[in-house]
């Protein structure tokens, strides 16, 4: 599971409707020195994930990679998502048999480029992988960043596995429902737009809609609940 040409896990999402890919920042969608990221997540939240095969809904969890969660936490409840492709339903490398669906990269390259030098500090795994953990997807150290993925199966190996030199892909959290859309989303082309991931990086919806058309998105995101509960 790889941040950049992956072999691992990576998602993709946009802000808006906007046609202008790879021009400048879209609008509502934030540039990391616009969210206050040093701030700490709730202890637990719900994200609520509508896509186009139905909605889902993630419990992350601070306690099991605190680093991970605030960073989730920060995206999902500024939109970072809304409107982005899911253009990974396939196997992972790093754990071969393994499959998942991976998003999360802006369809704007400048956007892309500002986020991929922001990584989190690696942590360990706390809670084993099984079907519906989610994850952020890496490369090396630090280098989780914005993409996400979701495990269809156990990839219990994922729990130990050495992967560019860091061990094990710490889960953020769970799917606790709409797991059954996750299943039903548009499997054609598995994990050949992993191949084509530096010209996703540039130029997003607009290249996926031509090469990998029917791929299923995200239409919004929200953070629903959470515990503690938000001050007014």
């Amino acid at each position: 599971m790889r941040r950049r040409p992956i072999g691992g896990l990576r998602w993709a999402f946009l802000a808006g409707v906007a046609a202008a890919v790879g021009v400048g920042p879209v609008v509502g969608q934030p540039l990391p020195d616009r969210l206050p990221l040093a701030s700490p997540a709730p202890d637990s939240f719900l994200v609520r994930f509508e896509t186009t095969k139905g909605s889902v809904t993630i419990k992350a969890r601070r306690a099991w990679s605190p680093h991970g969660v605030d960073r989730l936490y920060h995206l999902a409840s500024s939109r970072f998502y809304d409107g982005g492709v899911i253009y990974r339903v396939g196997e992972t490398k790093s754990y071969p048999g393994g499959l998942v669906v991976q998003f999360g990269l802006s369809n704007d390259s400048l956007v892309n480029e500002a986020w991929l030098k922001t990584g989190i500090p690696d942590e360990p795994v706390r809670t084993p992988h099984r079907r519906g953990t989610v994850m952020f997807a890496r490369d090396g150290p630090r280098s989780r960043t914005i993409e996400l993925a979701v495990d269809l199966s156990p990839n219990s190996g994922l729990d130990t596995v050495n992967y560019q030199g860091v061990v094990g892909f710490p889960p953020i959290g769970e799917v606790v429902s709409g797991l059954e859309n996750l299943d039903r989303l548009n499997r054609r082309y598995g994990n050949d737009p992993m191949e084509r991931i530096d010209s996703i990086q540039r130029s997003g919806r607009r290249y996926l809609d031509r090469v990998f058309p029917g791929l299923d998105r995200v239409v919004r995101v929200s953070v629903t609940t959470t515990w503690p509960p938000r001050r007014p």
